[in-house]
């Protein structure tokens, strides 16, 4: 299995995981150009995996609100004003 295919199935948890190893050895400062070059580049794809799981995440979250004594589904709200329910 490819490297590109296994970082595709990760879950968002553990692509976070691995995106904080990443970010720490990188912050420690004792990595060959080379290996933190490959490390930036794993964790650049890490962060669009991330990423694109919350998209899909944030598409599927309805809010229920009640409207007129009536229980209704309404799409998540993501514009900077919050979506307040009045």
């Amino acid at each position: 299995m490819a490297k590109a295919e296994k970082e595709k199935e990760l879950n968002f948890e553990e692509a976070m995981d691995r995106l904080e190893e990443i970010v720490s050895e990188l912050e420690n400062g004792d990595v060959p150009l080379e290996k933190a070059i490959d490390l930036f580049q794993q964790g650049m794809k890490l962060s669009q995996i991330c990423g694109s799981k919350l998209e899909q995440v944030e598409r599927k979250i309805e809010m229920i609100v009640e409207e007129d004594g009536e229980l209704r589904k309404k799409p998540f709200d993501t514009s900077e004003s919050g979506g307040s329910i009045d």
